[in-house]
């Protein structure tokens, strides 16, 4: 295990001791690393799934939006942090819940990301093939071979470190965050009220409750960055040590302000323009928002742009939720009393990712959307309710017990968790 400890604090930077007095580059990079992992290729389906239950379902998602993912991310970043120095996040859970319930979390963890990971691999490998064939009007190569050189590309990202990982996502960032402002920006002159028209009247109560309760899942996994949380937090502690809680909440809060100012402009620019009759549509279409403006704008600058953006946004995401699934393997290796040196093991854990996501990203199978709905239910179990046990139960966390946003926390995840099981049984 000490191994294990070490390799991770091996791919971090060296960094002379760091204090709160000023925000540094670090912490920007850790910000926007947090908003890459979130903010990816499901913000291009927000728009359609948040806007077709109308404007006040609409409008309280936005309001709920940032405490909902504050205070859910800060809670599992303060679980990590009460683990000792270097622990990851299923090492915190066997310190604080035993040998067995470490186990079990560690494979839930695994089998909540691992899916999504498969799910990018196969949405890169269509983006790209897509874009040569009808933006680049040339043949892309066979999708086996587009496919593997597509996720050996992303793999060798992932064989500099975590560190670089984390820089590679802050920089991709940028571009699209731009994306985004010029998308919404540019649909400001084809504002015609679109999902206002539903703002007249109020709806029923029942029918009100039932429409949010469907959707506030939605909002939860469109903003939802735990696979990068528990290298996160092992940074913090590692650079602020006794000031990590304080220094984390303060990225976090930026990262979240950020993500959700950014997210919920282009959701509502959107939503100005189309009517909830073709916003319907598009998702009879299976089409992504930007496919769909594409088409309805027939504008070429769109059609052009939309698989780049897309393909940041799946890259990125790839990579954060790359951090969360390795780490889960790691653990399950571990835990099966195989004890490879730090090396080993992450050769065992490329090596696998590699095999499995080229084969899945080439036979391109369409049961992934129910695989992914399959994992939502104990992401939602992980970041919202474990944390907030974890308070009640474990002495290290006690100082944070008494406050109201623990009983928000644990509300939105009973919430998102009866929503997606009654999804699922619909």
């Amino acid at each position: 295990m000490n191994d294990q400890a070490n390799s991770v604090d091996q791919r971090f930077e060296a960094a002379a001791p760091a204090t709160l007095a000023s925000w540094n580059r670090q912490d920007t990079t850790w910000m926007l690393g947090l908003f890459g992992t979130a903010i990816g290729a499901g913000t291009l389906f927000l728009p359609i799934n948040a806007g077709l239950g109308g404007f006040w379902p609409l409008l309280v998602l936005a309001l709920l939006a940032f405490p909902m993912t504050f205070f859910a991310h800060r809670g599992l970043t303060r679980f990590v942090l009460s683990g000792r120095d270097g622990a990851d996040i299923t090492e915190v859970v066997e310190e604080h819940f035993g040998i067995k319930a470490g186990a079990l979390i560690t494979l839930l963890y695994f089998f909540a990301i691992f899916p999504i990971l498969l799910i990018y691999s196969v949405a890169l490998t269509n983006t790209v093939g897509s874009f040569m064939e009808h933006q680049l009007h040339i043949m892309p190569p066979p999708r086996a071979v587009l496919s593997l050189v597509l996720i050996l590309g992303l793999l060798a990202v992932v064989r500099c470190g975590e560190q670089v990982i984390v820089k590679a996502m802050s920089l991709m960032v940028y571009p699209f965050i731009v994306a985004l402002l010029f998308l919404a920006v540019f649909l400001i002159p084809h504002w015609n009220g679109g999902i206002l028209s539903t703002a007249s009247t109020l709806p029923e109560p029942s029918a009100f409750l039932h429409t949010l309760w469907l959707a506030i899942p939605v909002m939860v996994f469109s903003f939802n960055h735990s696979p990068i949380i528990s290298a996160f937090a092992v940074d913090q502690k590692r650079r602020y040590g006794a000031h990590a809680e304080e220094r984390s909440s303060q990225i976090l809060s930026r990262a979240h302000l950020l993500m959700v100012a950014m997210v919920l402009f282009f959701v509502f620019s959107c939503v100005l323009t189309l009517s909830p009759a073709q916003l319907a549509e598009a998702k009879a279409q299976n089409l992504s928002i930007l496919s769909y403006l594409a088409n309805h704008f027939s504008n070429p600058t769109i059609a052009f742009a939309a698989p780049l953006i897309a393909f940041v946004a799946i890259a990125k995401s790839f990579l954060g939720h790359y951090i969360g699934a390795s780490e889960g393997l790691k653990g399950l290796i571990v835990k099966s009393g195989r004890r490879p040196g730090a090396k080993a093991l992450d050769r065992m854990t490329a090596a696998f990712m590699l095999v499995v996501c080229w084969i899945v990203a080439t036979l391109n199978p369409s049961i992934l959307g129910m695989i992914e709905t399959l994992g939502g239910p104990i992401i939602a179990a992980i970041l919202f309710l474990m944390p907030m046990y974890a308070i009640r139960k474990v002495p290290a966390m006690a100082r944070y017990r008494g406050q109201a946003s623990n009983v928000f926390v644990t509300l939105v995840g009973l919430v998102a968790i009866t929503a997606l099981v009654y999804s699922l049984s619909a």
